[in-house]
């Protein structure tokens, strides 16, 4: 039987940011485990997911989500071992994806839990990744919404982020001309050399919508949207008559505090989507396509065991460090999908 640890961390939300989140927003709590009663299971996190999402959480602006309750642990996906069980479906060990958030330990009563897909058994925290939400987000976004065409040229913002790097190798395996944006020489670098982008602009040069245009002769088919801001207003120009935009985030807005002061934007929008008939749609993955999983994974683990698609994670020890890293995430400092290893692989 598992051994129980003494002691169980939380990190809860303790104020709601005002802009950009600082370390104070959030508490360590320290407590003894909680102990599962007939029925339910014990777990213990192995790794937790850092993803942008979380930042809406903590706000109470109305959103597709509850937000995250002042003095409430801050939610998020996991991988985690079964410490303990009392309930006749799970067994001690066993690998389970879970929704523990920042904390060592959780109870369940079992409903809501996965068992680890098997193409991630020996990579457990691809679950969390390729394997998992950022991959799904990525496979039908761009599959369903976008439905590149061969030939096509698609453009991929955050390129080196944990899905923004899965939309561009998809987009190729179709037969696309892939252009990324990114932040960095390093990261452009990686998504051309690593990745496979045909080419890769950093967002952070003055020049970006000559370049794009430079890179783009024959305009933009899809767009996969997941920053907002100006590469958005880079990109609205060049789109093709019927061109397909996914929009799965705005990380660009996620820590405004005030209404914007740039140029109303809003004409020149629905102007082009108009005269372009443009497809703009946005999704919640796991609200709108949960009945798809199941062919998700069944294709992404033959292209994960074929090789022809990588994913580079980010990782962190520490769950005492996840409120920094979270910080860092939305500046943009990670490099490919943010886990933070809270413990141990082994039960």
């Amino acid at each position: 039987m598992a051994q129980l640890r003494d002691t169980h961390r939380r990190i809860v939300l303790a104020s709601r940011p005002q802009g950009a989140p600082v370390e104070t927003n959030f508490r360590l709590e320290v407590q003894h485990p909680p102990q599962p009663a007939e029925g339910e299971i014990l777990l213990r996190t192995v790794w937790l997911s850092l993803d942008p999402y979380m930042r809406g959480r903590m706000s109470d602006a109305p959103s597709y989500v509850p937000p995250i309750a002042i003095d409430a642990v801050m939610g998020a996906s996991t991988i985690a071992r079964v410490e303990k069980s009392r309930h006749a479906g799970f067994k001690e060990g066993e690998w389970v994806v879970s929704q523990n958030g920042w904390q060592d330990f959780a109870l369940s009563d079992g409903r809501s839990l996965q068992r680890l897909p098997d193409a991630a058994c020996k990579h457990p925290s691809w679950a969390l990744s390729l394997l998992g939400m950022t991959g799904f987000t990525a496979y039908m976004g761009l599959l369903d919404i976008g439905q590149p065409q061969a030939g096509e040229t698609v453009v991929v913002a955050a390129a080196t982020g944990a899905v923004g790097s899965v939309v561009g190798q998809i987009a190729r395996l179709k037969g696309c001309h892939v252009i990324g944006i990114a932040g960095g020489a390093e990261k452009c670098h990686f998504a051309e050399q690593t990745l496979g982008f045909d080419r890769c602009l950093d967002h952070r040069d003055p020049a970006l919508a000559e370049q794009l245009r430079r890179y783009c002769p024959d305009g933009i088919d899809v767009y996969f949207e997941n920053v907002g801001g100006k590469v958005f207003d880079a990109v609205l120009p060049l789109m093709n008559p019927r061109g397909r935009i996914p929009l799965c985030g705005l990380i660009a807005d996620y820590n405004a505090i005030t209404p914007s002061t740039l140029p109303d934007r809003l004409p020149s929008l629905q102007g082009a989507l108009l005269r372009k008939r443009l497809r703009v749609q946005g999704f919640i993955i796991n609200q709108d396509y949960p009945h798809r999983f199941d062919e998700f994974i069944h294709q992404m683990a033959q292209w994960v065991t074929e090789k022809r698609i990588i994913m580079r994670e980010d990782i962190y020890d520490g769950l005492d460090n996840a409120p920094k890293i979270f910080i860092d995430m939305l500046e943009g400092r990670n490099f490919g999908k943010v886990v933070v290893r809270v413990a141990p692989d082994q039960p």
